[in-house]
């Protein structure tokens, strides 16, 4: 199994940039998909952006398209997601997860907080 540990969440002001990091250890997969997800607090868990093992951006949420960003670092096994001109909607707990495919995710993260406030 593969292990995810997300970082990079705090308390910001909206307007604010972030960037989240999802590092993985473990076992390594030839070829996986990764994906960044969020809920916030009475809401559904969300699908926010997702990239291929060869860090083509697979999928942006429609409300984060121009703000949000996916990445991906090969040496690094680290998964980036690239926050700008944050909202006080966009306060959740964001998780990565991995799998063979944006279907199939069988590795989740423990999550990190995000707040914006206005």
């Amino acid at each position: 199994q593969v292990q995810l540990v997300e970082s990079g969440g705090g308390l910001v002001q909206a307007g604010d940039s972030l960037r989240l990091s999802c590092a993985a250890s473990g076992r390594t997969f030839s070829s996986y998909t990764v994906g960044w997800f969020r809920q916030a607090p009475g809401k559904e868990r969300e699908s926010v952006a997702a990239i291929s093992w060869g860090g083509t951006t697979l999928y942006i949420a429609d409300s984060m398209k121009g703000r949000f960003t996916i990445s991906r670092d090969r040496a690094k096994n680290t998964v980036y997601l690239h926050m700008s001109s944050l909202k006080p909607e966009d306060t959740a707990i964001y998780y990565c997860a991995a799998g063979p495919t944006q279907s199939e995710y069988n590795s989740w993260g423990q999550g990190t907080q995000v707040t914006v406030s206005s």
